[in-house]
């Protein structure tokens, strides 16, 4: 087996130029993790089934296990400790608090970021899309009625500032 080279990487990350060299087939969620010190997406199942290690590429939901380095180039990454710049990630943070959505929070960081991704295209969501984006993610502890009725209270929240502020 031949060995494999190692790639000049140039992406986004929380806002920030992250230049580093990585071998084209690491997934993200180790380089976050092993390389750049950031752990709150987590390594759950490693095949993209539990949304533990979520993050933001391009704006979109993406398993970080599932997106490999060389996949980075240019890209823009936002992971669970990058949220708190969107005004969108704050108030679905605040969503999510209000309901004590989580337990043992695990899981929380993925969920919170497929809710992010959601409500920054569709703020006017239904429990139905809701329910959609969350298909990605699993919590073993909460249940997930804590989860919805914390994704409605962030849209609730949503449309009271957006109806305050005349936007429609």
């Amino acid at each position: 087996m031949s060995a494999t080279t190692s790639l000049p990487l140039r992406f986004r990350l929380n806002g920030e130029t992250v230049l580093l060299n990585a071998e084209p087939d690491r997934r993200l969620s180790d380089i976050l993790r092993e390389d750049l010190g950031l752990t709150a997406s987590k390594n759950g199942c490693g095949i993209g089934r539990c949304g533990a290690c979520m993050v933001l590429m391009n704006r979109q939901a993406v398993n970080g296990c599932l997106v490999m380095a060389w996949q980075l180039q240019d890209a823009e990454i936002i992971s669970p400790e990058g949220l708190d710049d969107l005004d969108i990630a704050r108030t679905v943070k605040a969503g999510l608090v209000q309901e004590n959505a989580f337990q043992c929070g695990y899981c929380a960081p993925g969920f919170t970021i497929s809710l992010v991704s959601l409500l920054g295209e569709r703020p006017d969501a239904t429990e139905a899309d809701v329910l959609t984006a969350l298909e990605g993610n699993v919590c073993r502890c909460t249940g997930y009625h804590s989860i919805i009725r914390g994704a409605l209270n962030a849209i609730d929240q949503i449309r009271a500032s957006q109806a305050s502020s005349g936007e429609d």
